[in-house]
């Protein structure tokens, strides 16, 4: 249904919406909370320290008659009074706030508390005046915004929508009295509107198994039986592999071991391999997935290996060449010359080449190859299924191998992974030391700020990552340029280099390039080092609103230092001081084993985590931003199961399943 038709949503804030993705009922009832007021438990902006957020209840006492600039960046002070004692919010680049505040009026604020504009700052906090009613919800969802659109329009707009909107369960009504499944209309209210936490969480839940129990019937429908007959033989012995196992300046572990063995035995069979090789950060994959490519191209056909950043084809690039003298090893990347990249396909067509590591850029339809038996892909979670598919397919049925640093616990890679061969790697590294990590309470902030100038003059490097690239209108996350100068500003002699995702392939590669060979101490990133390179020296990394990183993502950052036998150091600074938050972190700080802290992910944060290391991740649209449990998805595959098995509503399911999921229909799930 039209946004139109809800009263309030003129055309003007139609576009608004439109801006976030929103273009009728249905997908502005799946826009959920990004998070819930509780305004029972307000809190004072006096009793905070530096970068903690408080939501309390002020009243603005003067305003400016404009807003100031100030080397080109526009702001807006407002002065504050709480409880007695007064305060000074300031907006940053957002001077059309002055309109939306009056003097004398009281406001629910929420921000990120700072002091390092001359006394106590509330920065780009959200902000709306108060409603007598509020203290009668006590639970207040807030909602992300763009344009002109307000909390109290986006709410207000969402329970029209809600009344107009009357959604369908997909799953078998049998089955959703059997277990007992509430009405999906019901499930949103309570999302939308929760009268307690609890319900909320049960709705999220509720919400999360109609949207599995599609998405996992697709696959069902779509997987079938996969088993391709091999029609390449590898004919490199098994003697002739040890041999080459035996060029590493370092013993297999018994992990790895196996790995090899397993993949040797899906090599030698009949049917195509399909194999997943996940280990810890530093578990050995890359080795592992080098003695793949051997057996390849000691048999006579060409390899491929796909990296998701030019910075790890690079570094792939230049240990495969070490590994492989005797072979033709070449990188196809973007930042390749017209020039080069035909005279590489040429050569790789004509079977010059027999091992071709690159990015995106191998994709292209016009790369082929002439006898391609192999591809690896490192780093798995960074392609999308259609991308594995359309690498494979440059091969006659050519065998599979993707790699993932990110361990998932078994039992949820089953349900995802369900048509993949898993080798586990759990083996640690003999030459590294752990990595220690703490929980840095915002006043000991500069001390840990002094600890990394000591580092980068002892030639130590550090990271610094936070979760955004600019700043947001309401201030709820630390951004990465913010960041940057503030850092510049509070350690002068330390060298530091800004990297994002949004900046130019090319820019990436000049940082990380920089960073490895020492011309800078430190880096202040957002999570696209997640995936980087090998930098021995990096000993540090610093972590900002570390509670919005699943546990699994932080394990991932923390990886990216204490690849040495220095001692390393991972700190997480907390923006978010609630108890879930704290106790997730600190089981992060006393675990350095990734399958571990994968399980306490599983069962402490749900799903969330999840979403960006799944196969399915990218077509989940459906539930961004909702906070569910895994339990929901073992529900969902527990009726998908029985549904199929009973044959209930199939010919329903199958309808409603492939359309909400057909880009599925034309990729291999590999």
């Amino acid at each position: 249904m039209e946004l139109t038709r809800i009263k309030g949503i003129s055309e003007k804030r139609e576009e608004d919406f439109k801006k976030m993705g929103i273009t009728d009922t249905e997908q502005l009832i799946k826009h959920y909370p990004k998070r819930y007021l509780d305004l029972r438990n307000t809190s004072s902006v006096q009793n905070a320290y530096h970068n903690d957020f408080v939501l309390t209840v002020a009243t603005v006492i003067s305003l400016p008659p404009t807003y100031a600039v100030h080397s080109r960046t526009k702001f807006v002070k407002a002065l504050c009074v709480e409880g007695g004692n007064t305060f000074t919010a300031i907006w940053f680049n957002q001077p059309y706030v002055l309109a939306k505040l009056k003097v004398g009026e009281e406001y629910l604020f929420y921000g990120r508390v700072q002091n390092k504009y001359g006394g106590i700052n509330l920065v780009n906090a959200s902000f709306e005046p108060i409603d007598k009613n509020y203290k009668l919800k006590g639970i207040v969802p807030q909602y992300s915004l763009k344009g002109k659109l307000t909390q109290k329009v986006v709410r207000d707009s969402v329970s029209i929508a809600m009344r107009l909107e009357k959604p369908e369960s997909i799953i078998p009504y049998e089955l959703i009295k059997k277990y007992n499944l509430s009405s999906l209309s019901s499930a949103y209210q309570s999302v939308h509107n929760p009268v307690s936490f609890e319900v909320k969480d049960n709705a999220s839940d509720r919400i999360a198994v109609e949207e599995y129990f599609a998405l996992l019937s697709a696959f069902k429908l779509i997987k079938g039986s996969r088993e391709q007959v091999r029609t390449k033989k590898y004919t490199a012995t098994a003697k002739e592999l040890l041999e080459f196992i035996s060029r590493f300046p370092f013993s297999f572990t018994d992990g790895q071991k196996k790995a090899v063995n397993e993949i040797y035995a899906d090599l030698k069979g009949e049917t195509v391999m399909n194999r997943l090789v996940q280990g810890d950060v530093g578990s050995g994959k890359t080795a592992v997935s080098l003695s793949a490519i051997f057996m390849a191209v000691k048999s006579g056909y060409q390899a491929v290996m796909l990296a998701p950043t030019e910075v790890l084809a690079k570094q792939n690039f230049s240990v495969i060449k070490r590994y492989f003298p005797e072979y033709n090893v070449q990188s196809l990347t973007g930042s390749d010359t017209a020039k080069e990249k035909r005279e590489k396909k040429k050569a790789l067509l004509s079977g010059e080449i027999d091992i071709l590591v690159g990015t995106h850029a191998i994709l292209e339809k016009d790369v082929e190859f002439k006898s391609l038996a192999l591809c690896v892909c490192d780093e798995q979670h960074r392609f999308g299924v259609s991308q594995r598919s359309a690498l494979s397919d440059k091969g006659e049925f050519a065998d599979v191998l993707v790699m993932s640093a990110t361990p998932i616990p078994r039992t949820l890679s089953l349900i995802f992974y369900g048509d993949l061969d898993i080798s586990t790697i759990t083996d640690k590294p003999k030459d590294r030391q752990p990595v220690s990590t703490g929980i840095v309470p915002s006043y000991k902030y500069l001390d840990m700020l002094g600890y990394i100038k000591e580092e980068a003059q002892k030639g130590n490097q550090t990271y610094f990552v936070c979760p955004k690239i600019e700043e947001d209108e309401e201030g709820t996350v630390m951004s990465v340029t913010e960041l940057y100068e503030e850092l510049k500003e509070k350690l002068p002699t330390v060298k530091m280099g800004l990297l994002h995702g949004k900046m130019k392939e090319k820019e990436k590669t000049e940082i990380m390039t920089a960073f490895k060979n020492k011309e800078l101490d430190a880096i202040v990133s957002t999570t696209v080092i997640e995936v980087g390179v090998d930098v021995p020296d990096a000993t540090v990394m610093v972590i900002y609103n570390a509670e919005r990183f699943g546990l699994s993502q932080l394990h991932q950052l923390r990886g990216r230092v204490g690849r040495s036998d220095k001692k390393s150091y991972c700190f997480l600074l907390q923006g978010n001081n609630s108890e879930k938050a704290t106790e997730r972190l600190t089981v992060m700080k006393d675990n350095t084993d990734g399958f571990k802290i994968a399980e306490f992910d599983f069962k402490m944060r749900g799903s969330g985590d999840f979403m960006g290391v799944r196969q399915s991740g990218k077509f989940m649209d459906d539930l961004g931003g909702l906070n569910y449990s895994t339990s929901a998805i073992f529900l969902a595959k527990k009726i998908v199961d029985e549904a199929f098995e009973r044959g209930i509503d199939l010919d329903k399911i199958k309808e409603v399943a492939l359309k909400k999921y057909e880009k599925l229909k034309d990729v291999t799930l590999n």
